[in-house]
């Protein structure tokens, strides 16, 4: 039998990031070997998430970034079971980490970020790993991005939200007037940038509420369909990015905010994510 010196524990340890009993159990059971015991850690994390596959993980981090040339811009969520994880600065690090890849490799989707490269496993791998290490629910929950002439991020203190906004020029005089949009975005949480964009399923739903409260109301049959058209509009000024009442500013609409700035200024979309 090989002899598990402490370096050996220690090394794995600041591999893996798993507790040193951990650590030395694995390499007990590996015989010494390193990948194997890595590997073993990995199957215990594998297995606790299928455990704690029902628990809910709605704590953790959002993180937003930007690319150098401001014309890319990413949000992920790594979430965690308790808030007190989510305030650990090793697992804040690792969700900073994670951001900084989607970033530079810029995947399509969640499934491809979770597959790409980190360290010498993949992100989903590193995921699964953390939650043998940490003992609770960790999953990459969600991931977004943005192309644009100009991109401009913002997070919301401690990690609880990140927004990532497009601007149609990449004049670096409207970064501050792209900031103040996404900060809007994060705090009055639009369904889409304009009517246009909003679900079909919404729109039906909201005529549907109209119909209905206006019946209520003791309306003629015949004017519900106009009431709730009426009811309707209101919905998409209150709910869309560009038709919102800019909260800096309440005498306008954001539209009309980014045309003061200049009259070709307008966002060309976002992204928004949030805990929980």
């Amino acid at each position: 039998m090989s002899t598990i010196s402490a370096t050996d524990v220690k090394n794995l340890r600041e591999m893996t990031g798993a507790g040193m009993m951990d650590c030395k159990s694995a390499l007990t059971e590996a015989g010494g070997d390193f990948d194997k015991a890595i590997e073993i850690l990995r199957l215990k994390g594998q297995k606790l998430s299928i455990k704690r596959a029902d628990r809910e993980a709605k704590e953790g981090v959002v993180i937003a970034l930007v690319s150098a040339d401001n014309k890319k811009g990413v949000v992920i969520r790594l979430s965690s079971e308790t808030d007190f994880v989510a305030k650990n600065e090793d697992f804040v690090n690792l969700a900073k980490e994670f951001a900084q890849i989607a970033l530079d490799s810029f995947p399509a989707d969640l499934e491809s970020l979770l597959k790409q490269p980190y360290q010498n496993i993949t992100i989903g791998e590193k995921v699964s790993e953390q939650v043998g290490v940490i003992g609770e629910k960790i999953e990459l929950a969600d991931y977004q991005r943005i192309e644009a002439p100009q991109v401009v991020s913002y997070i919301h203190m401690g990690y609880k939200a990140g927004v990532i906004l497009g601007l149609t020029s990449a004049d670096a005089k409207f970064k501050d007037a792209g900031r103040d949009v996404a900060m809007q975005v994060a705090a009055m949480k639009p369904v889409a940038l304009d009517k246009d964009g909003v679900d079909a399923s919404i729109v039906e739903k909201e005529i549907e509420i109209g119909k209905e409260l206006a019946r209520q109301e003791g309306k003629p049959e015949d004017m519900l369909e106009k009431i709730a058209l009426g009811k309707l509009n209101k919905f998409f000024k209150e709910n869309t990015l560009l038709a919102q009442a800019f909260v800096k500013d309440n005498s306008m609409s954001v539209e009309g905010y980014l045309k003061s700035m200049d009259k070709d200024l307008t966002v060309t979309g976002f992204k928004h994510i949030k805990l929980g």
